[in-house]
């Protein structure tokens, strides 16, 4: 039985070994890891993480736990930015924040390539998460935090990404007949003057459907005078018409208040990347902290629908 939040504190629980992967866990030279992304499969988590190199470009290496909790990472990188071929000069300053989605059985992962022209979005699969094959560039640059939907809908494939027009980081929905080709973009939601979320929004999390609509966790960011704040909250959008937003809370259910949420490489952030539903009817919310170290806070995977729900439309 989950204890419900006293009032005061965040919907989602720390857990209290947090943080559960830091730099001393990887088993190669690095600067940080944070910002990965799970995948339950049988009796395993595969967390796929995100690993700043001392060169100071990212990779992504592999973590692998029985419980979700306590993981152990690979003696190498899983995959590195291409030197070769036609990623390779959109990938010379990393490969970052990659979020998976399990698709008609295949494990696809949306990821930022970054390099001199700027941010892109790149798309890989895998079945095994050592091997990637990469598929395509599947955005123009300045867009990052794609994501895949877990299924088509209405016959297309789905992602939320974040471009960014005229400064404004807003959530748009896009649609693709072949995961290659993406059009159709409609904006989805955007910041909100005065909120915790009034700067700048990304997707963070795959979209978990519920009967009530798919359930998005991500992330928002407030600008303050000491510099950006990084929260995470929830949106409920519709099932059949994922441009239209049903619910969204009023208030982030996760914000920086430890030590290792506030301090690091870049200090206040609470950054959500991935999320498994576990049967027991709990979720698991992994998130990086301040671009430092990887955590998880758990909470009722009910109860953090109905908070949803009980937040404004839009």
């Amino acid at each position: 039985m989950i204890k419900r939040p006293s009032v005061g504190h965040d919907i989602l629980q720390r857990f209290e070994g947090n943080p559960i992967i830091t730099l001393e866990d990887i088993p190669f030279r690095c600067n940080t890891v944070f910002n990965g992304t799970v995948a339950k499969k049988g009796n395993r988590y595969y967390h796929l993480l995100r690993v700043e190199g001392q060169q100071g470009y990212s990779v992504f290496a592999l973590a692998i736990s029985k419980d979700g909790l306590h993981f152990t990472v690979e003696d190498k990188p899983v995959m590195v930015p291409a030197r070769k071929g036609p990623f390779a000069r959109y990938e010379t300053m990393g490969i970052e924040d990659p979020r998976i989605t399990e698709l008609e059985g295949v494990y696809y992962v949306m990821y930022t390539a970054y390099s001199k022209y700027g941010t892109r979005i790149a798309l890989a699969k895998t079945e095994d998460f050592y091997h990637y094959e990469r598929i395509a560039l599947v955005s123009e640059p300045g867009n990052k935090d794609g994501i895949l939907f877990p299924e088509k809908i209405n016959g297309e494939y789905v992602r939320l990404d974040r471009p960014i027009g005229k400064e404004i980081g807003s959530m748009w929905v896009s649609y693709s007949k072949n995961l290659v080709d993406w059009g159709k973009s409609e904006l989805l939601m955007t910041p909100r003057p005065g909120l915790w979320d009034s700067f700048r929004i990304g997707a963070s999390v795959a979209p978990i459907k519920t009967k009530h609509g798919w359930l998005e966790i991500y992330h928002g960011v407030k600008m303050t005078t000491a510099g950006p704040i990084y929260r995470i909250g929830t949106v409920l959008l519709d099932l059949e018409q994922p441009y239209k937003v049903i619910a969204r809370c009023d208030e982030p259910v996760l914000s920086p208040r430890k030590d290792y949420e506030r301090i690091g490489d870049v200090g206040n952030v609470a950054f959500a990347c991935g999320a498994v539903v576990e049967n027991s009817g709990e979720i698991k919310v992994y998130y990086g902290a301040a671009d430092t170290c990887v955590c998880v806070a758990t909470t009722d995977f009910n109860e953090l629908v109905a908070i949803t729900l009980a937040g404004k439309s839009g």
